[in-house]
């Protein structure tokens, strides 16, 4: 240990700093230095459109398939800069469409012209999406590919002299007079071809750099020369929390709303020594418009803006221009995003005020997760090991996802087909007599799923409440059950008491559904003796090829040829429910399959038929679970044989499915407590 810990400390802070790539982000130089940057370099002049949509691009992405359907992943939504803490599941289809009305904005094909509008229930990662871009902005700005560049000028002279930076970050090629653009975007753009990047000059100066090209105009007789060096150029970087290049506005009381807070207001000190307020200098350029300038705007709840506030963002989106109080439009250059729930979307559908906020609005579904496996990554996310102390249980977030799918789905139309079926072809499991046609129809004709039911942040409360309870050194899936049942009393978005019923019988069904997991999974540890299931599953697949090729079998133990095992058929059969009508299509279709493998060099094995394997299992569960006595449970006698046996499924449990002692013990009671009630039937 040092003498001097403090200095050790020190020393890991001073060490762990960058100071080559700090010099480089903090670059500064001429405007001859930064039109060499432009010239070999014409990226760093793109639009904020661009420069997202490249940001998003930077970090790649994966093609997949989902109900025939060609989908991109975009590895930027997995929030790879801050080790996936605002990752985004299940949202990939609508990521889709927004990652494409940037690339279409990019590209200037009309909607660089609208406000994104995000729209789902609330807790559905709108906010989320647009913190991502929001960092991912910031990031990227600091990256040699993402540079982006803004000037100042150079006022007094010798020691006196200061930097006044443009309070807007904007373009220094903006510094262009308008008359001589063409030629100096011919001379930048020499020698590109059509599928390079191109130089454009888009806007002009902001009100105060136009007052200080002009002063510096006169002052230098129209010499354009001496004017321009005084400008300096720096490196740029985006900065929420220095209101660098994004912006965030949330609307308060409709009364108290004022356009200031978006386009700037006058500073009343400087009006005595500038002497007007109507001179740029006495103004600050500081309202969300300005400090978003070649960035991103997000606005919060957007449609609680008032309506006549909205002429300002209305201006923004379409013509790209604002207006501070008694100085002319400005240019800007940002993505405007909003984002806003079902019922203040509603209101603006309702509106005829709104008309024009409507024309000027892309809108962006963005629904609760309908897939059970991505529901259960945001929580295992959130109640990781390695951050919780408390044991959770096999299932328990599982339940905790399934339940709040459930919610979120509409009732299936077809009357063969539960909600809970519903939920598993979602997921990616194949039931019989559907496909994957089946399943994109059945999503095409429910319009609305997604948009109602309950949000993770319910779900993430009532484990949290379960995990806090000092009495439980455990957590189970009864337990947040019970959580989310009694928290459906005061839950304030739960509309009718109707609402509340339908909740309450989906939680039964859920129960219902963690009964036969549970069950199974008892089961498969009391049957985890392999050779056991692989001695069985022969003996099976000899009667069933004797049976359809007509012919004995050997019984070892007298070696007389018999009749195949109709009763040994029939009682693995019987598990998984194919009828006597149906037996012998089974049959063949277990020799067609074993027959197809062959053919490719390979050998059956029972895993490779999961029908099969489950029946199996069942079948030996059944033969075994008289021997171990798992009723005994729910009595205080267990002899030593007995309880030899349950500690061996009990370490199964803890080994296997990872259990610790006292779920594995509450898991072995429960399903005991099932058989010794008679209700034994497997599922």
């Amino acid at each position: 240990m040092s003498a001097n810990p403090g200095q050790d400390i020190l020393s890991i802070l001073t060490t762990a700093q960058n100071r080559e790539q700090f010099l480089e982000q903090h670059w500064r130089g001429s405007l001859e230095e930064y039109l060499s940057i432009v010239r070999n370099n014409p990226e760093v002049t793109r639009s904020a459109h661009e420069r997202l949509y490249d940001m998003i691009m930077s970090y790649g992405s994966s093609e997949y398939v989902d109900n025939k359907k060609d989908v991109t992943h975009y590895r930027f939504f997995d929030d790879p800069e801050g080790d996936g803490r605002d990752a985004i599941y299940g949202l990939d289809i609508q990521l889709m469409k927004l990652v494409n009305i940037f690339k279409s904005a990019a590209k200037r094909y009309g909607t660089e012209k609208r406000v994104v509008l995000l729209h789902g229930p609330v807790g559905s990662a709108k906010s989320t999406i647009v913190r991502l871009l929001k960092k991912g902005l910031e990031t990227y700005s600091t990256k040699a590919e993402g540079a982006i560049y803004t000037f100042g000028w150079e006022i007094g002279e010798g020691d006196a002299a200061k930097i006044e930076w443009c309070p807007m970050h904007e373009e220094p090629l903006h510094l262009v007079p308008e008359r001589l653009r063409e030629d100096v975007l011919a001379k930048l753009n020499a020698d590109r071809g059509n599928d390079q990047a191109q130089v454009r000059i888009e806007g002009d100066l902001c009100p105060f750099c136009r007052q200080q090209f002009s002063e510096l105009l006169e002052q230098n007789e129209g010499d354009l020369r001496q004017v321009f060096a005084r400008v300096r150029v720096k490196r740029l970087t985006l900065s929420e929390k220095d209101r660098i290049g994004i912006g965030t506005f949330q609307p308060k009381d409709e009364k108290n709303q004022d356009s200031t807070e978006l386009t700037g207001d006058i500073n009343y000190r400087k009006i005595a020594e500038y002497g007007s307020d109507s001179d740029p200098r006495a103004f600050n350029f500081d309202g969300e418009f300005n400090v978003a300038n070649r960035g991103l705007i997000e606005f919060i709840e957007v449609l609680k803006l008032d309506v006549a506030f909205l002429y300002d963002l209305l201006g923004a989106s379409q013509e790209h221009k604002i207006k501070p109080k008694k100085f002319p439009q400005t240019d800007i250059d940002e993505v405007i995003i909003g984002h806003t729930n079902e019922p203040e979307y509603r209101k603006l559908q309702n509106n005829e005020y709104m008309e024009a906020l409507r024309d000027r609005t892309v809108k962006v579904d963005v629904p609760y997760i309908t897939k059970l496996r991505e529901e259960i990554k945001i929580y295992v996310k959130d109640f990781s090991s390695h951050r919780i102390q408390v044991h959770i249980a096999p299932h328990t977030i599982e339940m905790a996802a399934m339940w709040a799918v459930l919610t979120r789905l509409e009732e299936p139309k077809k009357h063969n087909l539960t909600l809970m079926q519903k939920l598993k072809l979602y997921n990616g499991k194949t039931l019989p007599g559907y496909t994957e046609d089946n399943v994109k129809e059945l999503r095409k004709s429910s319009n609305r799923e997604g948009l109602d039911g309950i949000s993770p942040r319910y779900i993430q409360d009532k484990i949290s409440n379960a995990l806090v309870d000092e009495s439980a050194s455990h957590i189970n899936p009864f337990m947040v059950l019970k959580e989310l049942e009694s928290g459906l009393k005061h839950h304030s978005l739960i509309s009718s008491d109707e609402v509340r019923t339908r909740y309450k019988e989906l939680l039964a069904e859920v129960r219902k559904e963690y009964e036969d997991v549970v069950k199974n999974e008892v089961q498969r540890a009391i049957v985890a003796d392999e050779d056991a299931i692989s001695r069985l599953c022969a003996n099976y697949l000899d009667n069933v090829k004797a049976y359809t090729q007509r012919e004995k079998v050997r019984n070892p133990f007298t070696g007389q040829d018999e009749a195949p095992d109709e009763r040994l058929m029939r009682a693995i059969e019987e598990k998984i429910d194919i009828p006597e009508n149906r037996k012998e299509d089974f049959r063949r279709e277990i020799m067609n399959y074993i027959g197809a493998l062959a053919v490719d060099h390979k050998v059956f094995d029972y895993r490779s038929n999961e029908r099969l394997h489950k029946a199996l299992e069942l079948k030996l569960f059944e033969d075994q679970k008289d021997t171990i006595k798992l009723t005994s449970l729910v009595t205080s006698v267990v002899d030593k044989e007995t309880q030899e046996k349950i500690d061996i499924v009990k370490a199964r449990l803890i080994n296997n499915f990872g259990y610790n002692d006292e779920s594995a013990t509450d898991v072995l009671h429960f399903v005991a407590s099932i058989f010794a009630r008679g209700d034994s039937k497997e599922g």
